[in-house]
């Protein structure tokens, strides 16, 4: 497997958007946001999350095996939700990439930074932190939107989402806060 840059994220929308005919969206998560968008110039795999109707989801699933193949790339589908709640108004907070709406019956956004936010909070390492102060410094998100989004957050959490209580989210997320307050570059 190589690196995945934009080039390669590029690749991927287009071989997708040529192989895959029925409508759907598909979302960028994290680090292959980030690339896309210039912040950073390449991270170890693709991530997105992708939204089609069930009776398209055994041809999309071949689709992107044969990309996973031809590109030579790690490819995973994952969704924020898988690991958290998704705050509320995560729908509306996604971002449209323009230059990839031609007509075509796909769609392509960037996930709601906030719920990607979170997800990476949840995780907890160094790296997930700087995904989020890549965010914060590229005014994705802001910190006191993520202090108001977190008090409503918090009350949905339970072990069955993300496997920890809110109480050891509150730490992690101290956590990031104080990476920000340091101005740890990212």
């Amino acid at each position: 497997m190589k690196f995945v840059k934009r080039a390669e994220i590029e690749n991927f929308i287009n071989g997708l958007a040529s192989s895959f005919s029925a409508p759907g969206k598909i979302f960028f998560i994290g680090e292959t946001s980030q690339v896309m968008e210039g912040w950073r110039t390449w991270t170890d795999k693709l991530e997105f999350f992708a939204e089609v109707s069930a009776a398209d989801i055994s041809v999309f699933d071949e689709t992107i095996n044969k990309l996973r193949e031809n590109l030579q790339i790690e490819i995973i589908e994952e969704s924020p939700a898988d690991i958290i709640p998704l705050p509320e108004g995560a729908e509306r907070r996604s971002r449209m990439i323009e230059i990839y709406q031609n007509g075509l019956p796909l769609h392509f956004y960037h996930f709601d930074p906030y719920s990607c936010a979170f997800r990476y909070i949840a995780r907890g390492d160094e790296q997930d932190y700087k995904i989020v102060l890549a965010y914060v410094k590229h005014e994705w998100i802001t910190i006191s939107e993520m202090d108001k989004i977190l008090e409503e957050l918090l009350k949905s959490f339970s072990f069955k989402t993300i496997q920890q209580d809110p109480a050891e989210f509150r730490r992690k997320y101290k956590g990031l806060l104080q990476m920000w307050r340091a101005g740890v570059s990212v």
